[in-house]
């Protein structure tokens, strides 16, 4: 599957886990990673990621919580590939499946109304509001096409349980957008910043909810990710290098 694209293995969670992705084009940096850490799942939940790319969300998230059921959703046959590939090479192929399709049209083998959890760090801009790469595979992964997020919370919703719980992670100038999709659907949302550095406005941010759940929103006091210099601050590390959760 492979074929002529240079591959390179990346570990994550402090070598627990090996992820396989090409050198060139999108390359997962740390939002993944702080994406797994937040799903708040226990052993016997099933899992399921939407567009999991090469697997890094999803490979953090079964390495950190043994007995979980998880399923990766991924368009990109190369991507899927990758991610199988870094479930073996983990020692998690019991435990993670990594299917080919489009979250606009789930396969067959996905149950409705079969997930504890749905996380996903999906498309972040709308076509035309950012220019694309090169790389197609990069240029899936950041722009939203068919799989649009609007496409990603209806797929949720479909597949989610009855209170089951939604994790995503997105650019904080987009958390209207993101809210606007949510409300009416999911209750019980909450809203993690990510702020680059203290005194610093965040880029990111992680939003859980629950479908069919009610509550008012709550803004949560954020993550500051790197203190002085290049390093970062000792709670990141600690879910970078030591697989520790992320409490929303």
């Amino acid at each position: 599957m492979t074929g002529c694209v240079d591959i390179d293995r990346t570990p994550l969670l402090g070598g627990r886990v090996t992820l396989f992705q090409p050198q060139k084009g999108y390359r997962a940096a740390i939002d993944p990673v702080l994406l797994a850490a937040s799903v708040p799942a226990v052993a016997g939940d099933a899992v399921l990621e939407l567009g999991c790319g090469t697997g890094a969300a999803l490979l953090c998230l079964a390495a950190r919580v043994p007995g979980l059921a998880v399923t990766g959703l991924e368009i990109q046959p190369l991507a899927a590939d990758l991610a199988r590939r870094g479930a073996v090479e983990s020692g998690l192929v019991d435990r993670v499946a990594v299917l080919e399709g489009d979250v606009a049209a789930p396969p067959a083998d996905l149950r409705l109304n079969g997930f504890d959890h749905v996380l996903s760090n999906p498309p972040f801009w709308p076509a035309g509001r950012h220019t694309p790469s090169p790389s197609g595979h990069k240029a899936g992964s950041h722009g939203e096409g068919a799989g649009d997020l609007e496409g990603f919370v209806r797929a949720s919703l479909r597949l989610l349980k009855s209170r089951g719980r939604l994790t995503l992670i997105y650019p904080a100038e987009r958390l209207d957008h993101l809210l606007s999709l949510l409300t009416g659907r999911f209750g019980d949302i909450r809203v993690l910043p990510l702020w680059p550095r203290a005194g610093v406005p965040a880029k990111r941010v992680i939003v859980t909810a629950r479908r069919d759940a009610k509550g008012p929103l709550v803004l949560l006091p954020g993550l500051v990710l790197h203190g002085d210099g290049q390093g970062y601050t000792p709670p990141v590390e600690a879910i970078l290098r030591d697989g520790a959760a992320l409490e929303l």
